[in-house]
């Protein structure tokens, strides 16, 4: 029996159950709110996070995290980035020897500052892999193509879950740079809020195709100072999921952007959501990890102010535009 359980019931999780449910012989997915996981069961769908996909028979739902891990050869974890370490700690005592630790958490710790998969590798001890790439949760659950990478410093580790979970229409290629790839799936989501306030206040084609450019430069910039290759932000975790979390319709950080070109505070917005907008916490901890490392982050620090202090998005825009001449 192949067994993959899956440690979160949002959007990202319930997808990637369906997209992997086929490779598997049984997957667990382990649900924290009770009230779902019994609908979950009844009804075969998510009717919060995912509605309108029914759930195949090998598919289970358990709201006890130790239920949920019984027997996993893999475990993917797809919680938001603020509750991993909880998460983690929770499912520690149950995971089987030799299990396969991924991560599909898109963020930053706050106050550590580490990166998903370093979390995980503090909470347990074991190596990590994590998955990532351009993906919105709905095209991913209609089966729709898809390519991602799975990136791990332990090379063995990558291989076997790019074979356990590639098909059809979900593509994995490996890489040796979690460092490049997490920064890039964590920090795309600060600059796609930025794009959404572009989107918003009727900017265009120019606009946004600056936007990207030079998001990606300092995203680029950060990983490289923490030990990141740059031939991995122009790949899938990079440019490929930057251009589709700040052009996108579906993406909920560009959402984010755009409420707030209209004016709206960033408390009423981010209350009124169903799911995780992962930029706004991540651009908190990616100001405070580009001081410890000394670099320049521009957009991502103008996002913060907009965020903490309430600047005006016309004058975050303006202030990058004036700012002093260099070269590229």
């Amino acid at each position: 029996m192949k067994r993959l359980s899956i440690l979160g019931a949002g959007s990202w999780g319930t997808a990637l159950a369906l997209a992997l449910a086929p490779r598997f012989d049984s997957v667990r997915m382990w649900v924290f709110e009770e009230d779902l996981a019994e609908r979950m069961k009844t009804n075969r769908e998510n009717d919060v996070f995912l509605p309108g996909f029914a759930l195949p028979p090998n598919i289970e739902f358990r709201s006890s995290i130790a239920e949920a891990l019984e027997g996993a050869e893999f475990v993917l974890g797809v919680m938001p980035s603020h509750h991993a370490r909880r998460v983690y700690t929770s499912a520690l005592p149950f995971l089987t020897p030799g299990c396969a630790l991924v991560s599909a958490t898109k963020g930053l710790e706050n106050g550590s500052l580490l990166r998903m998969s370093q979390v995980i590798q503090q909470v347990t001890q074991l190596p990590v892999a994590a998955l990532s790439g351009p993906t919105f949760a709905r095209e991913v659950a209609r089966g729709e193509p898809t390519a991602l990478v799975v990136a791990s410093e332990d090379v063995d580790l990558s291989s076997r879950v790019q074979a356990a979970f590639s098909g059809p229409a979900f593509r994995l290629y490996t890489n040796c740079d979690p460092i490049g790839v997490e920064t890039g799936a964590a920090l795309k989501n600060v600059i796609a809020i930025g794009a959404g306030v572009c989107a918003g206040l009727g900017l265009g084609s120019n606009t946004m195709a600056a936007l990207i450019t030079r998001g990606l430069a300092e995203i680029t910039r950060l990983a490289v100072a923490m030990g990141g290759k740059p031939l991995t932000l122009a790949g899938l975790a990079g440019l490929g999921d930057l251009v589709l979390t700040c052009t996108g319709e579906l993406s909920r950080n560009r959402t984010v952007g755009m409420e707030l070109a209209k004016g709206r505070k960033l408390d009423e917005i981010i209350s009124g959501m169903k799911m995780v907008a992962e930029g706004v916490q991540t651009t908190y901890a990616a100001v405070d990890l580009a001081k410890k490392q000394g670099v320049e982050l521009p957009i991502t620090s103008q996002m913060d102010s907009i965020f903490r202090h309430g600047k005006a998005p016309k004058d975050a825009i303006r202030e990058l535009m004036e700012r002093s001449l260099k070269g590229e």
